[in-house]
């Protein structure tokens, strides 16, 4: 028997820009992150620049990406995650805040 596919393909990774303790720094991460990272955001009551400035803080000799996707995965795995069954999350052709140019 085939698996099933899995709910989320990774689509095209989007780059964006944020500010992060005085310095402008480009972020590459897939569509699903970036709407999570806005989500964790949303449910700690912070902007996604904040919580990328805490994570880059603390992510040692890490890659940044790399460390945010660690950071959704421990999020999601402790339930401070708030997930959704809302089919943007799956389609890379769903509007995001714009991408760095």
């Amino acid at each position: 028997m085939t698996p099933p596919a899995p709910a989320l393909a990774p689509g095209p990774v989007e780059k964006r820009s944020l500010s992060i303790a005085g310095h402008r720094t480009s972020i590459s991460l897939e569509a699903a992150f970036w709407e999570a990272l806005g989500a964790l955001a949303a449910a700690r009551g912070t902007s996604v620049q904040r919580l990328v400035g805490e994570i880059d803080e603390s992510r040692g000799e890490a890659n940044l990406s790399s460390a945010i996707r660690v950071t959704l995965l421990d999020a999601a795995r402790r339930g401070m995650l708030p997930l959704t069954d809302d089919a943007s999350a799956r389609n890379p052709e769903t509007k995001h805040p714009a991408p760095a140019a």
